[in-house]
C-alpha cells in the first residue's frame, strides 16, 4: 500500500504535501511548529489536517505492521500461499487482516480442536465433499475410538461437525458478506431489564434503529445504560438471507445424506460462531466511531473554552460558593496574585447574609476589586442572589459574572495545587482558581486534566487513552496558537509548547527562578535538557516582552531574523520601531513576490511576519466573544414563555447546545431550534463553547428543572 498517496485520497490534499509533511514528522517536527513555520513545504495546511494526517499515518503504519507479523506467522506455519498473501497486502482495514488470519491464528481449545485431537478431520472432509453413497452413520462407524475417546457414531459426526462449523466461520469471503449485510440491513435493538424500575435511560427501554442511521451519541447513552444494567441489547441481523447464503455456499452437491447435517452446521456455524462474533464487532466499530465523533465535538469545545478572551486589567474576587462548608472567596491582582482569602456563610444552614455582605464590601474598598467570578456549581445561586443584592448596596461599578467551576476541585485537590499554595486548603485554591479562570482561562485551565474540564459528553465511558490524547493535543495546538510569555509562564503551561517536556519546562521555570527575568530567546539554550532541535521546535512560540530585541517578542522565528532585519532595512525602519507595532506595514510591503524573492523566504512566511510586525504579539483570543458581564439575577420562576434573552454557550453536544442565560439551570436549545436557514447536520455548525447569543424561552419544567430554548427568534 503506497500509504501517502492513500491518506491524500482520504484528505482531499496533494501526495507531495503528504510527503512533506510525513518527512517533517519523521524527522521529529511537532504539528504545531509544522503549521506555523513550515507552510511552504507542505502548503499552508492548518493543525486539523496535519492531525488528521498525523493520525491517518499511525494508524496506516500500524496496518502494515500487523501485516508483517500476520504473513510471518502464516509463513512459518507453511500454509502462505502468493493469493493469500496478495489479499493481506491488499487489506485495508485491520477487521480485514483479522478475518484473513483467523484460519491460522493460534487457537484456545475449542470443540473443534478437540474434535481434531480425536482424529474426526477425515470424516469431517467426507461431509464437505458432499459424495458419500454411504450413510454419515456407517462412515462414522470407521471413526470409534474408545481410545480417543469417540464411543458411538453420534459422537463423531457431531465431532465431525464442529470442525466444520468453525472452518465455515473462519473463512473470511463469508464473514465479509454478513459483517456488511449485518450493517446494511441489521438494527440495533434495547429493552428494559426491568420495564418498571425509573432511569436516566427511559427513552432506550424499548428502542430499535437501522444500525447504519443510529446517532453516535444514542450509541453511548445505550453502552452505558447496558454497563449498569438497565438495559439489554443486541443487533437483529436479517438470519434468514444469512442462512439461505451459508447454505448455497457450503452445500454444493445435493446429497441425501449430507445435505441435511450441513443445513445444521451451518445454523449452528452462524448462531453460535460467527453472529456473536460480527455483532462484538460491530459494536465495537459503532462504539469507535461515537468515542471518535464525541471526542471530536469535546475537542471543539475545549478549544472555543480554552481560547476565551482574557479579561485583563481588573482585580477579580473568585467566589466557589457551598452550603455547610461555607463560600470560600480570594481576591487575585491583575496579575493574578492573590492578596486576601476568607471563608463567608451566606447560605444554609448558616445563612450569615449581613455579615458576608459587610466583608466583601471591604474587599471591594480595599482592593478595588471590580469583577467578581462565581463558581456555577453548588449554592451558586444563593451566593448570586446575595452579591447581587450586594452590588445594589455600593456606590462603585462592580460587575459579576458566572463561570463554568469544572476541574476546579480537581485542580484545588491536585499535587500542582499543593506545590503552588502550600499553605492553602482546597477552598481557597478552588477560588483562586475560579478568579483567574476569568483573568486567562488558558493559563489556567491547562492545569487541570482536559477530561474533568466538562465539556464533553459521555467522556467517562470512552476510550481513556485516545480521549488524553486528542485532548492534549487541543491543548497543545492553543496554547501554540496563542504562545506565551517567557518570563511569567508557568511549567504547566510551558509544557504544553512545542519541544517542551514536562522536566524541561521545570528546568525553564528554575533557571528563571536563579536567573532572573529571560532578556533573550537565546537564553534558553542554557537551559538544561532544552538543546538545539527543542530550541527550534519551541522558540517561536516563547515571547520576551521589552528584551534585548524586539523580535523577541513577536512570533517571528529566530531562523527568520535576518530576513525580518531586512524586510524592515528595505522599507526604512529598525527593529525598535516595531516594539508598539507598526501601522500600514502590509500596505508599505506591496510587491510582496518581489520581496520574498530578494529576503530568501516564502511567500507564506513572509505575510505571516508582516502580519506579526505590524501587531507583535497579537492575540488571536481578541477575536473571540466577550463574557457576559451582569448586574442583576433572574430567576427560573421568572422565566415566561417568549422571552428574549441573552446568554453564553457552555456546552455542545451532538443534538444540541446548552446555553446559561443568567439562571442557575444551563437551557437547552435542541439540534431543530438552532436556525431555520438551513439544514443543520451537528450543532457545531451554527455555535461554539463561548458564543453569546440571543435565544427565545419556549418551555420551562420547574419540578425537572428544565428549560427549552430557541435560537429561532
Amino acid at each position: 500500500m503506497d500509504i501517502n498517496q492513500k491518506i491524500a485520497g482520504e484528505l482531499d490534499i496533494k501526495t507531495w504535501q503528504v510527503e512533506a509533511v510525513v518527512n517533517l514528522i519523521d524527522e521529529g517536527n511537532t504539528i504545531p511548529f509544522i503549521a506555523r513555520y513550515r507552510k511552504e513545504q507542505h502548503g499552508a495546511l492548518d493543525d486539523e489536517q496535519l492531525r488528521n494526517l498525523n493520525e491517518r499515518l499511525t494508524y496506516l503504519r500500524n496496518l502494515e505492521e500487523k501485516k508483517e507479523q500476520v504473513l510471518s506467522s502464516i509463513e512459518e506455519q507453511g500454509k502462505l500461499t502468493e493469493e493469500l498473501r496478495q489479499q493481506i497486502l491488499a487489506a485495508e482495514t485491520q477487521v480485514v487482516v483479522e478475518d484473513l488470519y483467523r484460519p491460522y491464528r493460534p487457537k484456545r481449545r475449542t470443540r473443534a480442536t478437540i474434535a481434531k485431537e480425536k482424529g474426526l478431520e477425515g470424516l469431517a472432509n467426507i461431509i464437505l465433499l458432499q459424495k458419500t453413497q454411504r450413510s454419515l452413520e456407517q462412515e462414522a462407524e470407521e471413526y470409534i475410538s474408545e481410545e480417543k475417546g469417540v464411543s458411538s457414531a453420534e459422537d463423531a459426526i457431531q465431532g465431525a461437525m464442529d470442525i466444520i462449523a468453525e472452518s465455515v466461520a473462519d473463512e473470511a469471503d463469508y464473514r465479509f458478506y454478513i459483517r456488511k449485510l449485518t450493517v446494511d440491513e441489521g438494527v440495533l435493538v434495547s429493552v428494559a431489564k426491568d420495564e418498571k424500575e425509573k432511569s436516566v435511560y427511559e427513552n432506550y427501554y424499548e428502542f430499535e434503529e437501522a444500525v447504519k442511521k443510529i446517532a453516535g451519541y444514542r450509541i453511548l447513552a445505550i453502552n452505558r445504560g447496558e454497563k449498569e444494567k438497565f438495559l439489554t441489547v443486541r443487533i437483529e441481523a436479517p438470519e434468514e438471507r444469512i442462512l439461505r447464503y451459508l447454505e448455497k455456499k457450503v452445500i454444493t452437491n445435493e446429497n441425501e445424506n449430507t445435505t441435511e447435517c450441513l443445513r445444521e452446521v451451518v445454523a449452528d456455524s452462524y448462531k453460535r460462531l460467527i453472529a456473536p462474533s460480527i455483532e462484538r464487532e460491530i459494536r465495537s466499530e459503532l462504539t469507535e466511531k461515537a468515542e471518535d465523533g464525541a471526542i471530536k465535538v469535546f475537542g471543539k469545545n475545549l478549544t472555543q473554552l480554552l481560547m476565551q478572551p482574557p479579561i485583563t486589567g481588573k482585580v477579580v474576587l473568585g467566589w466557589d460558593p457551598a452550603f455547610r462548608t461555607g463560600c470560600k472567596l480570594a481576591v487575585v491582582d491583575e496579575t493574578g496574585k492573590v492578596l486576601d482569602t476568607i471563608v463567608v456563610y451566606p447560605t444554609e444552614p448558616q445563612n450569615k447574609i449581613a455579615e458576608t455582605k459587610k466583608i466583601v464590601k471591604g474587599f471591594i474598598d480595599k482592593y478595588n476589586v471590580s469583577l467578581i467570578s462565581v463558581g456555577n456549581g453548588t449554592a451558586s445561586r444563593e451566593s448570586e442572589m446575595v452579591i447581587v443584592d450586594m452590588l445594589k448596596e455600593i456606590n462603585k461599578p462592580v460587575q459579576y459574572v458566572i463561570v463554568n467551576e469544572a476541574g476546579a476541585s480537581v485542580y484545588s485537590a491536585s499535587k500542582l495545587a499543593t506545590e503552588e499554595f502550600p499553605n492553602f486548603d482546597v477552598g481557597q485554591r478552588s477560588a483562586v482558581s475560579i478568579a483567574r479562570r476569568l483573568q486567562d482561562p488558558l493559563a489556567e485551565l491547562v492545569k487541570i486534566d482536559p477530561k474533568s474540564i466538562g465539556v464533553g459528553q459521555y467522556q467517562h465511558d470512552m476510550n481513556q487513552k485516545k480521549l488524553s490524547e486528542a485532548l492534549s493535543a487541543v491543548v497543545e495546538d492553543c496554547v501554540n496558537n496563542v504562545g506565551v510569555d517567557l518570563n511569567t509562564a508557568s511549567a504547566s503551561l510551558l509544557q504544553y509548547i512545542s519541544g517542551i517536556s514536562k522536566p524541561i519546562a521545570k528546568n525553564i521555570v528554575s533557571y528563571r527562578e536563579e536567573n532572573g527575568r529571560f532578556t533573550s530567546r537565546k537564553q534558553l539554550l542554557k537551559v538544561a535538557k532544552l538543546g538545539p532541535k527543542a530550541f527550534e521546535q519551541c522558540a517561536g512560540f516563547m515571547r520576551i516582552s521589552d528584551g534585548d530585541n524586539p523580535l523577541d517578542g513577536t512570533s517571528v522565528h529566530p531562523e527568520s531574523y535576518e530576513a525580518a532585519g531586512e524586510l524592515l532595512k528595505t522599507l526604512g525602519l529598525k527593529p525598535d520601531d516595531i516594539r508598539g507595532g507598526v501601522v500600514g506595514l502590509s500596505l508599505l510591503a506591496k510587491d510582496r513576490k518581489r520581496l520574498s524573492d530578494k529576503l530568501g523566504v516564502g511567500e507564506l512566511t513572509l505575510n505571516d511576519m508582516i502580519r506579526e510586525l505590524e501587531k507583535p504579539g497579537r492575540d488571536p483570543r481578541e477575536e473571540m466573544p466577550k463574557p457576559v458581564l451582569r448586574t442583576d439575577v433572574l430567576e427560573m420562576k421568572d422565566l415566561t414563555e417568549g422571552m428574549i434573552l441573552k446568554g453564553t454557550v457552555r456546552n455542545v453536544i451532538d443534538f444540541g447546545a446548552f446555553v446559561d442565560i443568567g439562571v442557575h439551570q444551563d437551557g437547552l436549545v435542541h439540534i431543530s431550534k438552532l436556525t431555520n436557514k438551513k439544514f443543520v447536520k451537528h450543532p457545531l455548525e451554527v455555535v461554539s463553547v463561548g458564543d453569546v447569543v440571543e435565544v427565545k424561552v419556549l418551555a420551562v419544567d420547574l419540578q425537572k428543572k428544565r428549560i427549552q430554548l430557541s435560537m429561532i427568534l
